[in-house]
């Protein structure tokens, strides 16, 4: 019902910048929240930061201070802007949304493919 899209990953040196995007397409009425979450191998998926329609933002607080989520609501996209990167930060980031379609007679709650982010040291 409703895609996600992801770009921006790649690799970077510790203390270096990346900025994800995720662009979310389909028959969407209504996005209430919006989050980057990530998964380090051998660990679990943890969310990073979220954003909610009513203004509501949530971080981790291994990222506070350093992430930025953001969201353009005209494009139905979410952006995570990763400054001050380090290692630890390395993992596969996934894009989540939740919200709903067909003038609001569904709901959905979407996940993207993930993007690979390397932070070397």
């Amino acid at each position: 019902q409703v895609r996600l899209v992801e770009s921006g990953g790649g690799l970077v040196q510790a203390g270096g910048s990346l900025r994800l995007s995720c662009a979310a397409s389909g028959s969407i009425f209504m996005i209430n929240s919006m989050g980057w979450y990530r998964q380090a191998p051998g660990k679990q998926r943890e969310l990073v930061a979220s954003t909610t329609s009513g203004g509501r933002v949530d971080y981790a607080d291994s990222v506070k201070d350093r992430f930025t989520i953001s969201r353009d609501n005209a494009k139905n996209t979410v952006y995570l802007q990763m400054n001050s990167l380090k290692p630890e930060d390395t993992a596969v980031y996934y894009c989540n949304a939740a919200g709903s379609v067909w003038m609001g007679s569904r709901t959905f709650d979407s996940w993207g493919q993930g993007t690979q982010v390397t932070v070397s040291s």
